[in-house]
């Protein structure tokens, strides 16, 4: 039985591992804004694949505001809220308490279920570019343990139409491409400190790519675009999530129309 057991790990899980290094989409991060873009571009027919370097899901849902079990939404998100058939509570001033644990379970199942592959424990390394003008065309990366470790492993590729970073404060991606391939022309500008009501509106609209073949969702917004934190309200990360699908689809339908033309 033993072996039965481990054969059919390591068959699937390789053949898995095999389809997906050619993708349309890479979400690097499954928080609130990698969760939503997956299922909104699984939706519309795309190959998506979420990197997340934890063992779990969430980003910075799990914790509520301050270990607290609870987060905030505005009224703006509700739509985002019902599509993923999450439960809320009015909070008053157009405020809506959800559920953590809910919220995360939900957006997670949402993405697998419009037809998204989560994968979980891979820290993203770098990205590949091609080109002149340089476009970025996909990652390299390396399971998080080999990470943490120290140890020098040579990371795999992932092939993409489309790169999104949705890694949170760090914008790891954006980053790395910034420091690794300055002809993209990437500058980033580092987040503020917290103005809620400024940051969840300017998360959204600067939402979008910031180099070909590159976008940023998310949090991840902030520290490219020098925009202020929010907290524990989490709203914005879902429009901003559905925002860079709408984008991303836009652009990967206008590139396949030329090819074919």
């Amino acid at each position: 039985m033993e072996l039965k057991i481990g054969r059919a790990i390591i068959r699937h899980g390789m053949e898995d591992l095999y389809e997906y290094s050619d993708v349309d989409v890479v979400i690097v991060g499954a928080g609130p804004a990698g969760l939503t873009a997956a299922r909104y571009l699984a939706e519309r027919g795309h190959k998506v694949v979420v990197y997340e370097r934890r063992l779990s899901f969430g980003g910075g849902i799990g914790p509520g505001g301050n270990m607290i079990p609870k987060i905030v939404v505005q009224e703006e998100a509700l739509p985002v809220l019902r599509d993923f058939r999450v439960r809320y509570k009015p909070a008053g001033d157009g405020l809506y308490t959800v559920e953590p644990a809910e919220l995360i379970a939900k957006l997670a199942a949402g993405a697998i279920d419009a037809g998204a592959k989560v994968i979980l424990g891979v820290h993203v390394d770098d990205v590949i570019f091609r080109g002149d003008p340089p476009r970025v065309a996909g990652v390299l990366w390396i399971w998080t343990p080999i990470q943490m470790s120290g140890m020098h492993v040579d990371p795999l590729y992932t092939q993409a139409k489309a790169v999104i970073d949705a890694t949170g404060h760090d914008a790891e991606v954006v980053s790395i491409a910034a420091r690794k391939v300055p002809e993209l022309g990437i500058e980033l500008r580092g987040e503020k400190s917290a103005w809620s009501e400024v940051s969840e509106k300017l998360v959204v609209e600067h939402t979008g790519r910031v180099a070909p073949g590159l976008y940023v969702a998310g949090i991840a917004v902030c520290a490219v675009f020098g925009l202020p934190r929010m907290g524990p309200i989490f709203g914005g990360m879902l429009l901003s999530g559905r925002r860079i699908a709408e984008i991303v689809h836009k652009d990967l339908t206008a590139e396949a129309n030329a090819i074919r033309a």
